[in-house]
């Protein structure tokens, strides 16, 4: 199996599995214990948290441990409505469906403004009319805008957008689940006041997260019972999970230069020998460029539509997906692709193909010449 897929999850990293085993063998003690074995995963959690933080440049009460990017940007979206007296939220409906769904929910039920930032023809937040919305809604105003888009690679400038938030007194969230672990994120010189991650996104365990909260944004838990993760989250911490996702993103960040080298390599090769090989392809958002696109993602659009495409891919032992892996089954199409292509490009068939550490560029030829006897 050829995994060009890695967007939609990545396999873990055997550290990671060897750091999860050993914890779920001796480390088996309730955290919120008091005996020796619930300090002892008290101790990991704690141990697991700081170092987090310190990756982000960030202080251990700053995360809260939740079951990933979904979970985290519904916390702080209730939070905005309900506890911070947000009125109006600002995004673009090119964001993942944790946020839109999310959105639309808050708006039918609170009655909450939402607003969407135009775009740019090649899917880029247009940060003129951004500042225009904030400069013409003086209410308490939220953005939540995605750092890495999950299916296009477009990168958003956090800096630019977080230094424009603080200057109109608006809160930003930024869904980073793209990001982190791919990207070097120095939270204390970003104004953002929330970040999302996935631990699954960057080789770690699935099911696990976190969520930045700045100092100074006080929330409340959607989850209610026992007082754990800053009283932010009642339940049971998921220990062998958060000790796994620290030991990945250690990792992630240990190994960052060499890493993302090799995968822009990847992606390059790619891009290069489905041009040399297929006729009138194109490129999503221009997904092919690595100036402005994450070097793990490729957006690929042929020629016409074809018919099974992925089922096609995956007979012949490539996994890729036709937009996020949370749209499968869906015969909904991609909402990112139909807000950035014509009605007649948004027929043809379009391809995510998403790249990690573990992928080569063997991989790559053989990927190629498969796709090109499928279309032939």
């Amino acid at each position: 199996m050829i995994y060009f897929d890695n967007a939609a999850t990545t396999p873990m990293l055997p550290e990671v599995i060897e750091t999860v085993y050993q914890s779920m063998l001796s480390c088996y003690g309730n955290p919120s214990s008091t005996h020796a074995l619930g300090r002892e995963a008290k101790t990991a959690v704690e141990t697991a948290r700081k170092s987090i933080a310190n990756q982000l440049h960030v202080t251990a009460q700053e995360i809260v441990f939740t079951s990933g990017g979904s979970e985290s940007d519904n916390l702080v979206l209730y939070n905005a409505v309900m506890e911070m007296g947000v009125q109006t939220i600002v995004t673009s409906v090119l964001e993942h469906h944790a946020i839109l769904h999310t959105l639309e929910y808050l708006s039918h039920r609170f009655g909450t403004q939402v607003l969407y930032v135009n775009l740019t023809e090649e899917g880029f937040i247009d940060v003129q009319h951004l500042e225009t919305l904030l400069q013409t809604h003086p209410e308490k105003k939220l953005v939540s805008l995605m750092m890495v888009n999950n299916e296009l690679g477009t990168l958003l400038d956090m800096e630019q957008v977080g230094t424009l938030c603080s200057a109109y007194q608006t809160l930003f969230l930024c869904d980073a689940v793209q990001g982190v672990g791919h990207y070097e994120l120095d939270l204390k010189k970003i104004k953002v006041d929330f970040l999302t991650a996935s631990a699954h996104k960057f080789h770690g365990p699935k099911g696990v997260g976190f969520l930045y909260v700045r100092k100074g944004n006080a929330m409340r838990p959607l989850l209610h019972g026992a007082p754990q993760e800053h009283g932010l989250r009642a339940g049971t911490e998921n220990v062998h999970s958060v000790v796994g996702m620290a030991k990945a993103l250690e990792l992630a960040y240990k190994n960052l230069n060499s890493d993302s080298e090799h995968i822009a390599q990847i992606k390059s090769q790619m891009a290069a020998g489905l041009k040399a090989n297929i006729p009138n392809i194109q490129f999503n958002a221009q997904s092919d460029d690595l100036m402005q696109h994450a070097y793990h993602i490729l957006n690929v659009r042929f020629p016409e539509k074809i018919e099974l495409f992925l089922f096609k891919l995956d007979l012949k032992g490539i996994a890729a997906s036709g937009g996020s892996a949370c749209q499968s089954g869906s015969d909904k199409g991609s909402h990112v692709l139909k807000a950035i292509l014509n009605e007649s490009d948004a027929q043809k068939t379009s391809v995510r193909f998403s790249f990690s550490k573990f992928n080569t560029l063997a991989e790559v030829e053989s990927a190629v010449a498969i796709i090109r006897g499928i279309l032939k």
